[in-house]
């Protein structure tokens, strides 16, 4: 069984002192080897490297157009941490689109639900349970019948989170955007305050509660310190633009640092 996957909502990493389990998003590998009709960078080869040097699991998020993580790149990976079984394997996107078939296929231990739209160049918001809450409904069900923990992407919004609960998710992924924004500004505290309230809110509905968008080295530490019970974080794009100038390896050494300091620090 694999240690990172939680039997119930609320254990795991990030709680009773346990550390935020850190899940590198290889997508923008993906991208830059797409550039060129060769497998370079090679996928599995970087999410090797990021496996050994610590990394506690990987994460794709598979696009209909397949710009970038394409449906081989699901299953090469799959394959791969079979080797691994201490770190996991999150899936993020769509239900609506292309992302069930993958996710029936392989059977990750995390699929993490993202309210995408086909045009968007990135995740940009998170769900709205009232619209969408119904028709996620038999999604999670039959994720959680093939035994892959849910976790739906979802604002800040404390109100919304035993909604979550309620439909049978797991976790919720906390989309920080607004909180990247707003670090190293006057707004960095309020901003802080408002998800240290909705992942207490998670916690108090019976979620596990995880984190990411455009987290990075700088505001990663600040993050973690303020709110409570993170157990996992998913960091690419600046993950992967830090590998540009320090490789891999150090890059991923370097996140942990960050968590652990940051754990060090609440005494957690």
């Amino acid at each position: 069984m694999n240690p990172l996957v939680a039997p119930e909502a609320g254990s795991g990493r990030g709680h009773a002192g346990a550390l935020t389990a850190l899940s590198v998003n290889v997508n923008r590998v993906a991208l830059l080897r797409n550039s060129r009709p060769l497998d370079i960078p090679n996928l599995v080869d970087i999410a090797t490297l990021a496996l050994q040097a610590g990394a506690d699991g990987i994460t794709v998020h598979p696009r209909p157009d397949q710009r970038h993580i394409r449906t081989q790149d699901v299953h090469d990976l799959h394959a791969l941490l079979q080797r691994w079984p201490q770190a996991e394997y999150n899936i993020e996107g769509n239900p609506f689109h292309n992302l069930m078939p993958l996710v029936r296929a392989v059977r990750p231990q995390q699929c993490t639900l993202v309210p995408d739209s086909t045009e968007q160049a990135t995740s940009d918001h998170g769900w709205d349970l009232v619209a969408d809450g119904e028709r996620l409904r038999p999604l999670i069900a039959e994720l959680r019948s093939l035994g892959v923990r849910v976790s739906l992407f979802m604002d800040p919004l404390p109100e919304a989170m035993a909604a979550a609960r309620a439909l049978g998710a797991d976790r919720v992924e906390l989309y920080t955007e607004a909180y990247a924004r707003a670090h190293g500004t006057p707004a960095q505290a309020d901003s802080l305050a408002r998800y240290a309230r909705a992942a207490q809110a998670a916690l108090v509905a019976g979620l596990g509660v995880n984190a990411g968008h455009d987290l990075n080295r700088a505001n990663l530490p600040d993050f973690l310190r303020a709110v409570p019970g993170v157990q996992e974080v998913s960091i690419g794009h600046a993950l992967i633009g830090d590998a540009i100038e320090l490789g891999i390896v150090e890059t991923v050494r370097d996140y942990q640092r960050c968590i652990r300091q940051a754990h060090a620090a609440t005494g957690a």
